[in-house]
């Protein structure tokens, strides 16, 4: 069973926070089963964006976790918030979260520090 999305978002929240980073919704997608975006800002202006990993990535004791991939790094805002935009014009009740933190290694589960098993 895969935790709700509020859930998983407020967690991921007080993560950041714990570490002395910020973090703020920018979007609120449904609360059981939305979709998370996340955006890394960085000092120097770029961004970073993470979307959900692909299901080859999940097994099946890993099939309620949530995994990110990086979809764009290190880009101009204005080139994330054009593919977010895509992204909502096909799953309009998706959540965008912005983070202001160095290293997001222990907050955000990420597909790097996985094996695609394909």
């Amino acid at each position: 069973m895969r935790l709700r999305t509020d859930i998983f978002v407020s967690a991921i929240l007080r993560r950041v926070f714990a570490k002395g980073g910020f973090a703020a919704v920018e979007a609120k997608g449904a609360d059981e089963a939305g979709v998370v975006f996340i955006r890394q800002h960085f000092r120097d202006g770029l961004e970073t964006l993470y979307g959900p990993a692909p299901q080859s990535f999940f097994d099946e004791e890993t099939t309620g976790a949530r995994l990110f991939e990086q979809r764009l790094t290190r880009k101009e805002p204005d080139r994330i918030r054009e593919m977010l935009e895509r992204e909502r014009r096909f799953d309009p009740d998706l959540w965008i979260i912005e983070l202001e933190a160095d290293d997001l290694g222990d907050i955000v589960p990420l597909v790097d520090q996985r094996q695609n098993p394909l």
